[in-house]
């Protein structure tokens, strides 16, 4: 008897949301000592948008929930798993997914969150293809969300200009391929010795919040900017390597590549070693800055529905994040 056919796992549809305040370079030199020319220069961001103060991550998440499910055909009910990727969840626990399952009315999902920083969103395609394939699901809705509004420091202007709100959805499914989508090839990693260039040190159980710390915000983002921006283009180049190796395509096959919009200048730095062309690379961060592991999803989307991408197109999704992690995946359009 001959083995059964593998599983393939595919992208049906996509959606995203970001909120309708606009933060402009403009709006943030009345905050801190900078220029709309400095930022623009060192990474590419004219301006990003913020949530409202009565927006909460899963707020976001349910929107572009919903907009994946409309482009994907899919009913709430037929969602059997939700995986949302954040690193500002509404709350420490229950998981942001569950706030979103009651949201959207998927009452027959698991639901959990996942926290990778800003590879998070590759991390819980991961997750979902393997679900998928092991038969444990058959139709996954797998979301990046981000409030990163709420952590950061609006007086460290090395920070505050870099981050903005904002969530992406995709819907995937087993055994179906919808005009050629599919899922080729993953590649994750993570590097724990390096966990203090870029964290929010404070309000864990390492660091709680008290009367006496709460004057030196601690629980806001801490980088170090150079030093993540040489960890990010050396990590993400190489998984890009290892996920095209792992998927038997090269470069010059690829049609696009979205990879994390944190900086400009790392994404130039990435196609420049990948020997990629201009029209290869997506870039969506000067509207919305760094959204953390909401970014490649919003831009998938946006790629999506601006029609960059066709049916047979070789994808390639690249991040990089804080813990460090960083994480590629390989599609079929």
């Amino acid at each position: 008897m001959s083995d059964p056919p593998p599983i393939v796992t595919s992208i049906i549809g996509t959606g995203s949301y970001t909120p309708e305040r606009v933060m402009s370079n403009a709006d943030i030199e009345k905050i801190v000592d900078t220029t709309d020319e400095w930022i623009t220069t060192r990474t590419g961001i004219k301006e990003r948008r913020l949530a409202a103060d009565g927006e909460a991550t899963s707020d976001l998440a349910a929107i572009a929930a919903r907009r994946a499910m409309d482009d994907a055909g899919v009913s709430a009910d037929e969602i059997d798993l939700i995986i949302i990727a954040t690193i500002s969840p509404d709350m420490f626990f229950p998981s942001t997914a569950c706030f979103v399952q009651q949201k959207i009315g998927a009452q027959n999902a698991v639901a959990y969150d996942i926290s990778a920083a800003c590879s998070g969103f590759l991390f819980a395609i991961q997750q979902a293809n393997q679900s998928m394939c092991s038969g444990a699901s058959k139709t996954v809705l797998v979301i990046g969300a981000e409030k990163l509004s709420t952590f950061i420091n609006w007086e460290d202007r090395a920070t505050c200009v870099l981050f903005g709100d904002g969530a992406g959805a995709i819907v995937m499914r087993s055994g179906e391929v919808k005009n050629g989508h599919k899922v080729i090839s993953t590649d994750l990693g993570t590097d724990g010795s390096k966990t203090d260039i870029l964290k929010i040190p404070g309000g864990g159980s390492a660091l709680p919040l008290t009367c006496e710390n709460i004057s030196e915000r601690p629980n806001t983002i801490y980088m170090e900017g150079q030093e993540v921006f040489k960890q990010a283009v050396t990590a993400m180049s190489r998984s890009c390597v290892h996920a095209l190796e792992k998927a038997g395509i090269t470069q010059e096959e690829l049609s696009l590549v979205i990879a994390h919009q944190a900086n400009k200048r790392i994404i130039d730095a990435i196609a420049k070693r990948l020997g990629l062309s201009e029209k290869q690379t997506f870039i969506n961060l000067h509207k919305y800055g760094n959204t953390s592991a909401a970014s490649i999803a919003i831009a998938l989307d946006e790629a999506n529905r601006e029609g960059r991408l066709a049916p047979g197109d070789n994808l390639l999704l690249v991040a990089f994040g804080a813990g460090l992690t960083w994480a590629s995946a390989v599609v079929k359009w």
